[in-house]
Parts: C-alpha cells; sequence; structure tokens
C-alpha cells in the first residue's frame, strides 16, 4: 500500500510538473509579447481633423513612419500599406496609421494629396502630421524607433512596421524587407482581432 501511494503522488507530481512546464513554454514562445504602449498623442490627419490615442482604442492598427519627398524607402512602404488596406475593406476594427517625420514640409493639406495618390480610404487609413518636436519625441521615445537627419537635410528613419493592440500596446514589429511581409501583416492584425473583445472607440477620428 505504501508502494502504491508513493507511485501514486509521484504520478501527481511528474503531471504537475509536465503542465507547468508546457505553459512556461507557450508563454515562452509567445509571438506576441507586450513590447511597450503606445504614448499618448494629439496629431493632425490628412483632413485636418485630431486624432489622439484614445480614438484608437478597440481598434487594431498597423504604424510606420513616412514622409512624403522621401526619395528612399517610403514609396515601398506605403505600397505595402496599400496592399495590407486593400484586404481589409470588411475589417471595421482596423486601422493603418502612417505618421510624416518631415511635419514641417507634411501639411495635412500634402498629406491629403499624397493619400489620395495612393487611394486611401481616410476611413481605414491615416495620415498623421503635427509640431516637429512632438513628433520626433512620439517616434523615439515613444515607439522607439529611429530617427535621423543625413548631412543634406533629410530625414532617416525606421522602416519597421508596428501592430498595435486593442488596448494600445506594440505587440509586434515587422522590417520592409521581410519575405511575404503583407501576409505576416494581415496574419498578426488578424490573430490580434481574435486575442481581445474590443473595448470601445468610435469608428472615426474626432473632429478638432
Amino acid at each position: 500500500m505504501v508502494w502504491v501511494v508513493t507511485f501514486l503522488v509521484a504520478a501527481v507530481l511528474i503531471a504537475g510538473a509536465a503542465t507547468l512546464f508546457r505553459h512556461s513554454e507557450r508563454k515562452s514562445s509567445d509571438p506576441f509579447p507586450v513590447i511597450g504602449d503606445v504614448p499618448d498623442f494629439h496629431f493632425t490627419t490628412q483632413e485636418g481633423k485630431t486624432l489622439s490615442r484614445s480614438d484608437l482604442l478597440g481598434k487594431v492598427w498597423v504604424v510606420d513612419f513616412i514622409f512624403t519627398r522621401c526619395p528612399g524607402p517610403c514609396p515601398m512602404m506605403s505600397a505595402r500599406m496599400a496592399e495590407v488596406s486593400r484586404e481589409l475593406t470588411k475589417a471595421n476594427d482596423v486601422r493603418l496609421v502612417s505618421v510624416s517625420i518631415d511635419p514641417e514640409h507634411d501639411t495635412p493639406e500634402v498629406l491629403s494629396n499624397y493619400a489620395a495618390h495612393l487611394q486611401a480610404d481616410p476611413k481605414r487609413w491615416i495620415f498623421l502630421t503635427g509640431p516637429k518636436k512632438e513628433i520626433q519625441d512620439f517616434t523615439t521615445r515613444g515607439m522607439l524607433q529611429a530617427l535621423a537627419t543625413d548631412p543634406s537635410g533629410i530625414p532617416t528613419h525606421s522602416t519597421r512596421f508596428l501592430v498595435i493592440d486593442r488596448e494600445g500596446r506594440i505587440r509586434k514589429t515587422r522590417n520592409l524587407d521581410e519575405p511575404e511581409l503583407v501576409q505576416k501583416l494581415l496574419m498578426d492584425i488578424g490573430s490580434l482581432l481574435r486575442d481581445s473583445s474590443p473595448v470601445g472607440s468610435s469608428d472615426t477620428p474626432t473632429a478638432p
């Protein structure tokens, strides 16, 4: 009887240890760890409206950093965002956000023309501008992305796409040069849409 009891206790302990190990393994391999929180901001859209962090709560969104007179990677980044946008025509809880890191040039009117060239639906794909210092702080300190200016005065910036969850947390980053980037971003978006329920937000940016 002692041996039977000992065996049963050992079996229970082993099963418990295995369960904890599997839980730990799943947790450590979580593809969507929280990287950071998006800080509060109040920027201006291509329609001249004010958009803040709270307006995007309840939405899953993808953000990138571009500028309209960019001679480098920005056209490719915007092309990838356009591909993602075309796949999201029925996704009411998703937003794409492109932040200009050249706000002195990229006024709402300039961004509006840029968005029109890309056939961007303003209800789904939002372009933002604002005070230069606030944009710089948001990009580098808030979103943890590289930003500098080369000797000719041209901004140099991150070519990453950041995937944000419904609670305003950075959950995934993707590089422009990743193979099958659009498909990966769509899968990331889908996973975060299933991950949590909406916390409540308006579908469109608020007016100033």
